[in-house]
């Protein structure tokens, strides 16, 4: 059976696959095969300038244009080359290495480069650099514009939506009041500070070796400072180096980017789920789409199905997220190869994430305040004041206001009428008992309107 979306054994390359499209150039095996080769020719033009290394002179401006020219231009037809490469070698960066060569072939000023091609490196110091500069790549160019894309849309609902009062429900049951854009609020705060460390994660990256001890660097070079040359090449790269590895780097920052997402996901869950609420509760309505069916059977349903579909895929993503935290920084002695395949599921989490995100925006997109809907459950709830009632009273130090509050509406029904003609008993001073008399379900809301509108 030939490979199209209809017959993709993944959704993100069967249903998915238009929503995930910005990753595929970062997390596909081509993407890959792209970082390897960008690392291979950044190793050997960084080799050729070290004073120390005579047998390889620098490369002249055109030399060094037409090595960059190999990563700059690498084409699917550069790919299939690779992989045909490996049908023999059964070795995937080895193939790589060879498919440098055979682009030097006999190339006069590049001749005396191709044996330094992969010079002293594991197959290691290749790939934690490929998916070092994968992820670098995955979070700069797709990921944070989505999530910003997301927090700012739920920014604008915070402050459009900061006066709409809302009945609040801790344990599911009626608690004080809040705003609509206050509860948004607090959900850009919480995203605002992940997305302020996910940005700021160092990815480290190393080139040191087969066991992490320049062994054949030494060998061959002892009078060159490996160590420095090691950390100038990391951090040209943009990435973190890491003095301390084995044969491989030990993930310790592919598990805390991971983490950082994972976490970003569960607040993007907890979202998902209170608005699904909200929707059921019908402080929402979502607008309609001409031809939309909601039900196979059921013809007046309208399903929150984006919030659904969200909550799924971030379930996913993190399934796998949390497998990476726990299995990435384990490796048997000086290595094992059960990080390899398993890094090969970076591209599936994050495609899930990006579907998710892709999903919420939509969602939060068909939204409608149901003003009247809300209105009524506050004004159906007038106990929701005895906290303000009774917190007045005990600034006057009147007898056991939490008692008396307590026997009037626990498990009873309080109107305005009967919550008013409590009030009126109270022996208060005469500002604080208006105050009290004028307040309403929708009218006591605190902060959360200022709160909202300075997120």
């Amino acid at each position: 059976m030939s490979l199209t979306p209809l017959t993709a054994l993944s959704p993100l390359d069967g249903r998915y696959a238009v929503k995930v499209d910005d990753l595929r150039p970062i997390f596909s095996e081509f993407g890959l095969m792209h970082r390897r080769v960008q690392v291979e020719i950044a190793w050997l033009l960084a080799l050729a300038a070290e004073p120390g290394i005579e047998e390889l002179p620098d490369f002249t401006a055109p030399a060094a244009q037409r090595l960059l020219d190999i990563a700059g231009h690498f084409s699917l037809k550069d790919g299939e080359r690779i992989k045909a490469i490996e049908a023999i070698t059964n070795h995937d960066v080895k193939a790589v290495e060879y498919f440098i060569k055979e682009c030097i072939g006999e190339d006069s000023d590049l001749g005396k480069a191709r044996e330094f091609v992969h010079f002293a490196c594991t197959s290691e110091d290749i790939n934690n650099l490929s998916y070092a500069l994968m992820l670098r790549d995955a979070r700069d160019r797709v990921l944070l514009p989505r999530i910003d894309r997301v927090v700012e849309e739920l920014r604008g609902m915070a402050h459009a939506l900061a006066d709409q009062p809302m009945l609040s429900r801790t344990h599911g049951q009626t608690a004080s009041p809040t705003t609509l854009g206050k509860e948004i609020a607090n959900v850009v705060a919480r995203l605002d500070r992940q997305r302020k460390q996910l940005e700021g994660i160092d990815i480290p990256g190393k080139i040191n070796g087969a066991v992490g001890n320049y062994n054949a660097h030494v060998v061959a070079y002892p009078q060159i400072d490996w160590r420095g040359f090691s950390q100038r090449f990391v951090e040209g790269l943009g990435l973190d180096w890491n003095a301390y590895t084995t044969q491989i780097e030990p993930h310790d920052g592919v598990v805390e980017f991971c983490d950082a997402v994972r976490r970003i996901d569960i607040i993007l869950i907890d979202l998902s789920r209170d608005i699904w609420g909200y929707i059921s509760q019908g402080y929402f309505r979502q607008s309609l789409k001409e031809g939309e069916v909601g039900s196979s059977t059921m013809p007046h349903k309208v399903n929150p199905i984006d919030f659904e579909n969200a909550e799924g895929n971030l379930g996913v993503a993190n399934a796998l997220l949390g497998h990476f935290a726990e299995k990435l920084p384990i490796s048997r002695w000086q290595r094992d190869l059960t990080d390899s395949t398993v890094l090969r599921g970076l591209g599936t989490a994050f495609g899930h994430v990006l579907v998710a995100l892709e999903s919420l925006l939509k969602g939060l997109g068909k939204l409608e305040v149901n003003t009247a809907r809300m209105a009524a459950d506050l004004e159906a709830n007038w106990e929701v004041l005895a906290e303000a009632v009774q917190t007045v009273m005990r600034r006057h130090s009147m007898s056991n206001p939490y008692e008396q509050l307590k026997a009037l509406t626990r498990g009873q029904g309080i109107t305005r009428d009967s919550m008013r003609r409590f009030i009126e008993t109270l022996d208060l001073p005469a500002a604080d008992k208006q105050r009290l008399l004028a307040l309403t379900p929708a009218s006591y809301t605190g902060l959360a309107a200022d709160l909202s509108r300075e997120i």
